[in-house]
């Protein structure tokens, strides 16, 4: 074998070693190459490597543990690449993307009716009037919506299509708007879950917040899985309830055209003592309140990327289901609730669908059907917000509008933050308004039809400037939609403006100035960080002056000043002290140990110590303006975790305070126990 030559060394260190063998016969030389840690970094190239998961692995036991704990919650951890695998079909998509739209048809019905039960019971005959013109509403949109998929196949969310055409501000303004909502999306499709399951469970009446709260916390661990696997456990629920609830309403409409629909009398006291007056404002409070069951809509056009291809096709697709599903419930429901004469429970423990189907079926095992598959599509209603919250979220981040943790995905490829910052407000507002579907209802759908509004205006700008094929057409469908759901958004806001939708419309606002500080920070530590040219890239800098505190004489000290040695000839020790016959003692030794390093010892009289430090290295600081300060800290590392709270941790503290001061560089030399 010939001699091979050694490839010349590398400047940087390399995770792999050469070394010079003989071969068989005399005079044969050659290098092997041995890569010892192939199993966690694998080589792709000079100076590049791919880490394995390998190198993710705990090395405690404790870690294990935790992470066999976190297998068993969220799953493995999954490659970049494998995200092509977790895209969902229409199957899946519905119940991903329209559980929340479908669920609405639970208690729209009921809202609709509690508004309208205020005028006394003649009110009532007006719920199917009102249900036939939010469901004209419904057909604008979700057409409307089938154009915004086709224009933006890469996601056609309200917040990218405003922006894109209207402006930023607009763009952000709709933003806000959708993410209030989807905050609101969860806590009222929790709360109206947990009163179905009320309806049947007292328990569960009463403890109703402790259980929203559980909820909301199952849902989150189900969507750190992933988008996938979250609609995989989320489809079986959906389905059921559009079955059940389905064959309920078929069950009733043959009733009633055979004539035997039962009616229902219900509790004078459900019905106000003293009627108020059918006004023009309460019939429009009323259509107000059902206008709920519009949310969710939009919710197919901003997720169309997470569909198998073709996506566009795909998702339209699902947005038709998901508005004839919807459609077809919440009409039935309207119907067979007037000529049931059914009236909405005050105090919320029975809903109106639990009150028709124990009517149309009694309380059997069809019943318990019914409302348990209303109660865990309510619950997971909520899955629709958690799925479009977080990619919004990062989509901002990714703009620079929102903290760039939101752009992160974590190891399910998920968007992990936006998740749990999610969950953490829904939790809150169930908090805060007790659990209750009637206090959270006021709060809700004013900032959908508000992004609804914008976004399907902006629709009408983009056909204008394209010019396509039958671009008229397509800007009527659009404007048509903008100026539906903008007599909506003005209906919402005016009628539920002392409820509590003030308090929406004052957060839009400030929302939006927190999104546009946000992106005013990234963009001026941008232009101070950029680098443009390699001019830029060269940073001249004088000697640091490198400074160690020193609280006595140790081998954690031997080592931090061996590190300040290596980086600067002009080192300086400093001592604090309150002691001066101490200070006097550790003088003496410092002398014949480290001669070489001058010793600084500040008396401090009142027992302070970072604050002399910090003002010793201010004045240094001033006395040589521009001339880096490095202060390397020597710090002691116990054995165990636990043996942290028997030390001071001075060095932390001293860190931290030094860590926001200009023109210094903090070196932590740990010196560990074993």
């Amino acid at each position: 074998m010939a001699e091979e030559t050694t490839p010349p060394p590398s400047r940087t260190p390399q995770l792999e070693r050469r070394r010079r063998e003989r071969g068989r016969r005399p005079g044969d030389r050659f290098v092997r190459v041995v890569r010892p840690y192939r199993e966690e970094f694998q080589r792709t190239g000079p100076a590049r490597y791919r880490v394995s998961e390998e190198v993710l692995r705990p090395r405690s036991t404790l870690g294990g543990l935790l992470d066999l704990l976190r297998r068993a919650l969220i799953g493995r951890r999954l490659a970049t690449h494998e995200e092509s695998n977790k895209r969902v079909s229409k199957k899946t998509g519905l119940a991903i993307f329209a559980s929340d739209n479908i669920s609405s048809s639970a208690y729209a019905t009921e809202e609709i009716m509690r508004v309208l039960a205020l005028a006394g019971a003649g009110a009532l005959a007006l719920t199917m009037p009102i249900t036939i013109a939010i469901l004209v509403v419904l057909a604008i949109v979700v057409l409307s919506y089938q154009q915004t998929i086709r224009a933006y196949p890469n996601g056609g969310g309200s917040y990218i299509v405003a922006s894109d055409n209207l402006g930023m501000l607009p763009g952000l303004v709709a933003a806000a708007a959708l993410l209030t909502d989807y905050v609101l999306t969860v806590s009222v499709s929790i709360a109206a879950g947990v009163a179905a399951i009320g309806a049947i469970s007292p328990f569960v009446y009463d403890n109703r917040v402790a259980v929203g709260v559980l909820a909301i916390a199952i849902l989150t661990v189900g969507n750190l899985r992933g988008i996938r696997d979250s609609g995989n456990i989320f489809a079986a629920p959906t389905y059921l309830y559009v079955v059940s609830l389905g064959g309920l309403v078929l069950f009733g409409l043959f009733r009633l055209f055979a004539g035997t629909l039962p009616t229902v009398t219900a509790p004078a006291e459900w019905l106000p003592a003293t009627a108020a007056p059918l006004s023009i404002f309460l019939i429009l409070r009323a259509f107000s309140s059902g206008a709920v069951a519009l949310t969710g809509v939009e919710a197919v056009s901003n997720g169309v990327p997470a569909f198998k291809r073709p996506e566009p096709r795909n998702a339209a697709i699902t947005l038709i289901l998901m508005g004839a599903s919807f459609g077809s419930l919440f009409s039935g429901i309207s119907v067979l609730a007037g000529h049931m004469g059914i009236v909405a429970d005050p105090t919320e423990q029975q809903t109106v669908l639990s009150q028709v189907a124990a009517a149309l079926v009694g309380d059997g095992w069809f019943f318990w059907v019914v409302q348990v598959a209303t109660a865990l599509l309510l619950l997971l209603a909520a899955n629709t917000s958690f799925a479009d919250f977080p990619r919004l979220s990062s989509i901002l981040a990714k703009d620079h509008f929102a903290p760039h943790s939101f752009a992160f995905r974590g190891e399910r490829l998920a968007f992990s933050t936006g998740i749990l910052v999610l969950a953490s407000l829904s939790m809150l507002l169930i908090v805060a308004f007790g659990g209750s579907v009637t206090n959270l209802i006021p709060l809700y759908t004013i900032g959908v039809f508000i992004a609804f509004t914008l976004s399907q205006s902006g629709m009408v700008q983009h056909w204008r400037r394209l010019r396509g094929l039958a671009w008229r057409y397509k800007a009527a469908m659009n404007g048509l939609g903008a100026v539906a759901t903008g007599l909506v958004a003005l209906i919402v806001g005016t009628t539920k403006f002392t409820s509590g939708a003030w308090m929406v419309i004052a957060l839009i606002p400030l929302f939006v100035a927190v999104l546009y500080g946000i992106h005013r920070h990234y963009r001026r530590v941008e232009d101070a960080l950029t680098v443009s040219d390699p001019e830029e890239a060269r940073v001249e800098v004088l000697s640091p002056l490198v400074i160690v505190p020193v609280g006595r004489i140790d081998r954690a000290v031997s080592r931090a000043l061996a590190v300040a040695r290596a980086s600067s000839p002009s080192v300086t020790a400093v001592h604090v002290t309150d002691d001066v016959t101490n200070a006097a003692y550790l003088e003496h030794r410092w002398q014949r140990l480290f001669p070489d390093i001058e010793l600084v010892v500040l008396e401090s009289p009142f027992r302070a110590l970072v604050p002399p430090l910090l003002r010793y290295i201010d004045r240094l600081d001033q006395g040589e303006p521009g001339r880096p300060v490095v202060v390397v800290l020597s710090e002691f590392v116990p054995r165990h975790w636990w043996e942290v709270l028997l030390h001071n941790q001075t060095a932390l503290g001293l860190k931290l305070r030094l860590f926001f001061r200009p023109n210094t560089i903090v070196i932590d030399v740990p010196y560990r126990a074993d």
